[in-house]
């Protein structure tokens, strides 16, 4: 492929990163470090380590180095094998996934994996994971063919499966059958990845050592896939909620890594010697999400109404500062890539308090409160919330806006009693189907017949040209129901120690194949 091919073909797919040089091109020689530590800044405490039955980013980014899956994304987001030996073999009806494994992959534990151990995980994600749920009533079954392939089979094609079995959050994490019990979380945290959970300590750290038995895949390494080798001895994750901390904190060299800060706090790094922006674009959008199953956002005619009192612009600009870091888009895909629909997008530049207001009047509001969860945590969305807030006040509605710590958040957001929107973001899919709000089972329960019905038929359609059409039917409906608000794009900054040879930067920031020089 030519240079200019990829970049077209990046750019179809919205992968392309801003990247920074870390590599010590003329400096000393690297070599693996056993004894190394690489502290990580994150935005706070992980509710939980069990990366199956949650799809939070902040999961994501520590467990995806215990917990491999079958199947991962390259650089160009394209699917590459992980645990498996290759990409499955499809039969021509569409039905039967025949998938290969890797010999020599060893748990955490010492045991090696096995089939048995694979259609153990991959039963366990149907019954636990959110995204596993999505494909669980197409599943006929999931089978141990011999030691070393697995078969699962369908009702009826499902064109997203193998997307969702590589995502790293509602994973479909490959674990020994022992920690297995039923749908309930893992009884211990083993996976097969090039590190293990050495110590976790609420609110302090959490401490993952290098897997000395792991067996990587074959490969160069290319994105989330290909070789993987844990070059650093230990990683220590962090949390810090407060984003200036985190910033004082990686100058200081406390931090060799801190992730998601204002964009406003570029300018920190001017000069510096020992610390690099890094800019991740696209990223991903900001999303209100809506209560569509109880309380007063249940009434579509009042997400109507909210969707034309917001001025997505003012949010954005309040969230982030610099316009250099995000863009007021509705299309769910961004230009370029090849979901990308502004026509059926057109509500989101719709907006105006009278409109909103004769809205809110033909949908009987009558005052009642609006819930809204945000955080701090994230200082974009607490912003965006603000300026949400005065918008919706502006137009007639009454705001109780609760700020939360993050964790509460996620708990809170499974009481569909508790709230009626809150703020959080979703990172960039190539996969259409694996952005959460698709998911009927995720907070907000988006479940609409005329969704159920679209979404399924965009599910069994293999044919790209065909599901970019039917994609714009789901956008349409995502508009005109509102299960959710898309605030826009926008693209994140992290910040490294200059010490940190080889980072890639991705959406979700990970630390094997990486070095730390002297």
């Amino acid at each position: 492929m030519t240079p200019f091919s990829r970049r077209l073909f990046v750019a179809a797919l919205g992968a392309a990163v801003s990247t920074i040089a870390l590599s010590t091109a003329g400096g000393p020689a690297l070599a693996q470090q056993p004894g190394s530590v690489v502290t990580i800044a994150t935005i706070g405490e992980p509710p939980t380590l069990d990366p199956v039955g949650t799809t939070s980013d902040l999961v994501s980014i520590i467990t995806q180095h215990v917990f491999e899956t079958l199947f991962t994304f390259d650089k160009d987001w394209k699917l590459t094998p992980l645990v498996a030996a290759a990409l499955p073999q499809v039969s021509a009806d569409g039905k039967t996934y025949t998938i290969p494994l890797r010999s020599g992959v060893t748990f955490h534990d010492g045991s090696t994996m096995t089939a048995d151990d694979v259609a153990a995980s991959l039963d366990h994600w149907l019954k636990a994971s959110p995204r596993g749920k999505t494909a669980a009533p197409l599943v006929e079954g999931v089978a141990a063919r011999d030691a070393s392939t697995v078969v699962i089979t369908l009702k009826e094609p499902f064109a997203p499966l193998t997307a969702l079995l590589a995502m790293n959050n509602g994973a479909a994490a490959i674990v020994p059958k022992s920690v297995i019990d039923g749908a309930n979380p893992l009884k211990s945290l083993v996976g097969t990845g090039p590190y293990k959970l050495l110590e976790h300590k609420p609110d302090q750290y959490i401490r993952l050592v290098k897997h000395d038995g792991y067996a990587s895949p074959a490969g160069p390494a290319s994105g989330y896939g290909g070789a993987r080798s844990a070059r650093i001895g230990e990683l220590r994750f962090v949390p810090v909620p407060n984003a200036a901390t985190r910033v004082a904190g990686v100058l200081s060299g406390q931090y060799q890594f801190a992730d998601s800060l204002p964009a406003e706090m570029q300018g920190r790094f001017k000069g510096s010697a020992t610390v690099k922006p890094i800019v991740v674009k696209p990223f991903g959008f900001p999303l209100m999400i809506m209560n569509t199953r109880t309380g007063v956002a249940a009434n579509p005619q009042i997400r109507q109404a909210v969707l034309a009192a917001l001025g997505p612009s003012d949010m954005l600009l309040a969230g982030f500062g610099d316009p250099a870091f995000f863009a007021a888009e509705g299309s769910i895909y961004s230009p370029g890539t090849p979901y990308y629909d502004e026509a059926s997008a057109k509500p989101y530049k719709d907006n105006n308090p009278r409109k909103a207001t004769e809205l809110r009047k033909a949908a009987g509001y009558k005052g009642e409160p609006i819930r809204i969860m945000t955080s701090t945590q994230y200082d974009f969305l607490y912003k965006m919330s603000l300026v949400a807030q005065a918008q919706l006040q502006a137009a007639g509605f009454t705001v109780d806006l609760q700020v939360l710590d993050w964790a509460t958040l996620l708990q809170r957001r499974s009481d569909d009693k508790a709230w009626d929107a809150f703020f959080t973001y979703h990172t960039f899919v190539p996969e259409p189907s694996l952005i959460t709000v698709m998911n009927p089972a995720y907070p907000g329960w988006w479940d609409t017949p005329a969704k159920r019905e679209a979404l399924a038929a965009f599910n069994r359609e293999t044919d790209a040209d065909a599901r970019r059409k039917k994609w714009v039917e789901i956008q349409t409906l995502f508009y005109s129901e509102v299960p959710s608000i898309k605030v826009g794009d926008f693209y994140n900054l992290a910040a490294a120690s200059t010490r940190l040879a080889n980072y890639t930067p991705t959406p979700w920031p990970f630390f094997w194949n990486v070095d730390l020089t002297q």
